[in-house]
């Protein structure tokens, strides 16, 4: 399984664009090689370089595990409570040098029977017994 961004490679720097000092959205993302016995897929975008500790900027799952590009600005599944208590992607901010940001997704066995809003440590709790594949992408940002 495969995940990837035409709008940066894998541990290069995010467009602004896509980051508290743009549009703050989404960037587009790819995923291919989903196991074929998958029945949903889950995003799980942090920064472990926050200074209080690794900070959740996007949750979303129940994610088609047909789906081959999550378009930019998009929300195709339901989203939990990221770090800042919203309930959507919040774009890389780091308040000093270069952070890391990593977008881990994850081929579940099942559909997650969560209600949007639902908080990390609970998602990553329902997602532990049905993880059949995970990847990641890093994507990293300074402010300018």
């Amino acid at each position: 399984m495969n995940i990837s961004s035409t709008e940066f490679n894998n541990n290069e720097s995010i467009p602004v664009k896509f980051t508290c000092q743009g549009d703050n959205i989404n960037p587009r993302i790819e995923i291919s090689g989903v196991p074929d016995d998958a029945k949903s897929l889950a995003l799980i975008m942090d920064d472990p370089d926050a200074p209080v500790g690794t900070f959740t900027h996007w949750l979303i799952w129940n994610i088609d595990p047909k789906t081959a590009v999550m378009a930019e600005n998009s929300v195709p599944g339901i989203q939990g409570k990221n770090s800042a208590g919203s309930l959507k992607y919040i774009g890389p901010c780091p308040p000093s040098g270069v952070h890391r940001y990593f977008f881990r997704l994850y081929a579940l066995d099942s559909m997650l029977d969560l209600s949007a809003g639902t908080e990390r440590e609970q998602l990553e709790l329902q997602m532990s017994k049905h993880i059949l594949e995970r990847t990641e992408f890093i994507g990293t940002y300074k402010k300018i």
